[in-house]
């Protein structure tokens, strides 16, 4: 493991040139200059080593998705930890869960950093305590079926280092996602993965490739694991939750494409269905099953 604090003057600096996302990107040290045209092309073209890092690391990413799903099956809950832009990613995912599958909040959580403040105002100095991860986790009642998502650019953030360390202590599942080599959360977690993005466009900036490359790996780990426990029909949200007029026609459309019928048929089936998608769907093609083999 690499070392990331030196000593100097008696305090503890962390050694930033051990890190890979705060490396000088080469290729953007001019950037400042350039046209505004030609500084976009600049960061499209880093952007565009996103996916394939990403494509570099499924086999690691298809475990996780696998393990988060046979904990979920049996009642446990996933949790994803992180601060400042991680954090947030991990709140964003975790909140789309319930109208997008029908999930109770408690299924899929995420913590952050200096708590509900930080998610809206950053709070930085709220990822140097190891000891305030294992608070919020314990207010969590944190167990051996659950499995906590560690999520950090560098690898190195204390908060998540201290639930990592908790969650072993709890017997959780833990799985870290990085964007650095050697990473501090390597020994913490039973599953890690590494996307290497690179050094930023403007050095240190992890809200962009890293920011990015951490999105992209939790729609796989969230999206994987529903469609493990049968909430995706073929590759319709057949679990929506149909709470605002958008949904509402959304599970329209979804009962309609997988049972071939009118909006008129739809709207009665999901009616006496009392708006489930899947209801709907299961009485639709039961009907025309029966239909079909002359049972009614």
């Amino acid at each position: 493991m690499v070392m990331t604090l030196i000593r100097e003057r008696g305090r503890a600096v962390i050694e930033l040139n051990k890190i890979a996302t705060e490396q000088r990107n080469e290729r953007s040290k001019n950037i400042d200059k350039v046209s505004t045209l030609e500084m976009l092309k600049i960061i499209n073209e880093e952007d565009k080593k996103v996916t394939v890092a990403i494509a570099k690391i499924l086999p690691e990413i298809a475990l996780a998705v696998d393990c988060i799903a046979q904990h979920l099956i049996q009642g446990g809950r996933l949790f994803y930890i992180g601060a400042g832009t991680s954090g947030r990613l991990g709140i964003l995912d975790a909140v789309e869960c319930p109208p997008t599958y029908s999930t109770e909040p408690e299924m899929v959580q995420g913590i952050m950093a200096g708590g509900y403040k930080a998610i809206f105002k950053a709070l930085e100095g709220a990822e140097d305590s190891e000891e305030m991860a294992r608070i919020d986790l314990k207010g969590k009642k944190l167990k051996n079926t659950d499995v906590l998502v560690g999520l950090t650019a560098s690898g190195r953030t204390p908060y998540v280092l201290g639930g990592l360390k908790y969650a072993l202590e709890c017997g959780a599942a833990t799985i870290a996602v990085t964007c650095t080599d050697n990473a501090e959360t390597a020994a913490l977690a039973q599953m890690s993965l590494t996307a290497l993005v690179g050094p930023e466009v403007v050095t240190g900036s992890t809200r962009m490739k890293a920011g990015t490359a951490q999105k992209l790996i939790l729609n796989m780990l969230s999206t994987g694991a529903m469609i493990k426990l049968g909430k995706v029909y073929g590759n319709l949200m057949i679990d929506v939750k149909a709470s605002n007029k958008k949904l509402k026609e959304r599970a329209l459309s979804i009962v309609m494409t997988a049972t071939n019928c009118n909006r008129t048929i739809a709207e009665k089936a999901l009616k006496k269905a009392k708006g489930s998608a899947r209801t709907a769907v299961f009485l639709l093609l039961s009907e025309q099953e029966a239909i079909e083999h002359g049972y009614i």
